[in-house]
């Protein structure tokens, strides 16, 4: 094809919300162009190479005996009620009605849809086991698309099933998808890690990643080069150390004028953050009041207080008249003075309680109202303290 034919334009300039370097120049390129907040349409140089990379993908799973096929990407509700997804999954999925009022939803996995199919199909283990993939659109209505096409809302995916026999089957399946996607990123090129992660809605007994490290990439990862650990921060492990056992000090109210952060209350007192700890106030998506306590020098671990609660519908930060409505006034409440909640303590809080440390000294940091902040108050682990906001 001439060039003076094909269906592309380029950009002089990089497009003003582009801000990786791979989103700016799959624009300027005319590879592809946007439609909406995290939907894009491929051109066709961008439709060219993603076939490409089908493709890639498709012989390898063939060559461990996958079956390809194609399932809807609009499904009847009912299909996700039974497998109570559904009522677990938050706005990420859409749900909407047909001219018939029949409740339908935009698939974002297939996970009900192959079960079944496997249920109908399938009458004998002597069928086992069983292998099966496809290639097809999927709609998560994520809340903040970015990156280009690296978070976006309208996507293509290749998701594989096994059904197995037994659970040795299944590890026998795993480990020829784990070699599958080996050999998939080597023949793109990518240098991609593989580490244990959370199973999200996924659910099962474990799970892993493969990812390209990148400099705008939002995941962190702990890596050991000596043992071979591997895991996502969201569910890797930590060891933390034993709290110093001290003398109890007698409680007295000391007001902290101006202690914003957990370093300002730690430099106030002079003491160490160590010294210190904070609450994260949230909703889950079933409408509980959740607030985590960590040590001052922590942060809280979103994925794995999902899990720790059973989150339905996931976590979003508390707003002020949620605080309020629980007896407390922002920047001022603490654990033992609210209601209706549900409690999640760190280990260390609960290390440093045994340590002769009261459980309402506890430090009234809302970091649900300004996130990824040290909010408003803090307090001592051995001296209780309120705030000064007059």
């Amino acid at each position: 094809m001439r060039l003076s034919h094909l269906f592309f334009t380029t950009l002089r300039d990089d497009p003003a919300d582009a801000e990786m370097p791979s989103h700016r120049l799959l624009l300027r390129a005319g590879y592809v162009r946007p439609l909406g907040s995290g939907i894009y349409s491929l051109l066709p140089l961008g439709y060219r190479v993603n076939k490409r990379v089908e493709q890639v993908i498709r012989e390898e799973m063939d060559a461990i005996g996958c079956q390809e096929m194609e399932m809807p990407v609009v499904h009847p509700a009912e299909v996700w009620k039974d497998s109570g997804r559904y009522f677990k999954i938050g706005p990420e999925l859409v749900r909407f009605k047909d001219r018939g009022e029949r409740e339908m939803v935009l698939a974002m996995t297939h996970e009900e849809v192959i079960a079944i199919l496997l249920r109908d199909i399938v009458q004998s283990y002597r069928q086992l086991p069983m292998q099966l993939y496809h290639f097809q659109t999927k709609f998560r209505d994520e809340p903040r698309a970015r990156g280009g096409l690296i978070r976006v809302r309208e996507f293509v995916m290749k998701d594989a099933y096994s059904c197995d026999r037994d659970f040795a089957g299944l590890d026998v399946s795993y480990e020829r998808y784990r070699g599958a996607y080996v050999r998939i990123f080597d023949r793109l090129g990518l240098d991609a890690i593989m580490v244990r992660s959370d199973v999200g809605i996924m659910g099962g007994a474990g799970a892993h990643e493969f990812i390209v490290v990148n400099e705008f990439g939002e995941d962190t990862l702990v890596l050991c080069d000596s043992c071979g650990y591997a895991d996502n921060q969201q569910i890797a492990e930590v060891r933390k150390p034993s709290p110093e056992a001290e003398e109890l000090r007698p409680m007295e109210d000391v007001e902290t004028p101006d202690a914003t952060t957990i370093d300002a209350l730690a430099a106030f007192l002079d003491i160490s953050k160590t010294k210190t700890a904070k609450a994260a106030f949230f909703m889950t998506g079933d409408g509980r009041f959740v607030v985590a306590i960590v040590r001052g020098d922590y942060d809280v671990n979103e994925t794995k207080l999902v899990n720790a609660v059973k989150a339905i519908g996931g976590l979003r930060p508390a707003t002020i008249d949620e605080i309020k409505a629980r007896g407390m006034e922002a920047g001022y409440g603490y654990e033992v003075s609210m209601t209706d909640v549900t409690d999640a303590y760190d280990a260390l809080i609960a290390a440093a309680s045994a340590n002769q440390v009261s459980k309402g000294a506890v430090d009234d940091c809302v970091r649900s109202l300004i996130r990824n902040a040290d909010s408003l108050v803090g307090r001592a682990l051995h001296t209780r303290m309120e705030a000064d906001r007059r």
